[in-house]
């Protein structure tokens, strides 16, 4: 009888090493999982604000400041991938839109940027880990 209780106890203590396991990895899991589909149910968007080269920067900055482009873009909703300046063109920006948001973005350049920029609207995607992929081969 006190094998039973022995290799029962064993059995036990096992499965539920084995359940605490499974309940301490599956918040992890469920939030990598929403990571995934957040980043699926985007897409990125490069924006070139180029200067307008008539203008001084000043008068490009006080534009930006009398429309409010600085509150209004981005939009919420969206995020900052990356902003760069490039110099002799104006600014690189890309952001990870929602489908549903995309046209609040192209409100946002129209209504507040136009004036101080040009602006062109490229697709973008991330070919990093592609790259990396090919170059381990």
């Amino acid at each position: 009888m006190k094998k039973i209780n022995a290799i029962t106890i064993l059995i036990l203590a096992g499965m539920f090493v084995l359940v605490s396991i499974a309940i301490a990895t599956f918040p992890a899991l469920a939030e990598e999982k929403k990571q995934d589909t957040s980043k699926q149910d985007t897409i990125l968007l490069t924006i070139f604000l180029k200067h307008d080269q008539s203008k001084t920067l000043n008068e490009i900055n006080q534009h930006l400041e009398e429309t409010g482009f600085w509150k209004k873009f981005p939009p919420q909703g969206t995020e900052v991938v990356s902003w760069y300046v490039m110099m002799g063109i104006g600014q690189v920006v890309t952001l990870r839109v929602p489908p549903d948001k995309l046209r609040t973005v192209n409100l946002a350049i129209e209504e507040n940027a136009w004036g101080a920029y040009t602006t062109e609207f490229y697709a973008t995607y991330d070919y990093k880990p592609i790259w990396e992929t090919a170059r381990r081969r």
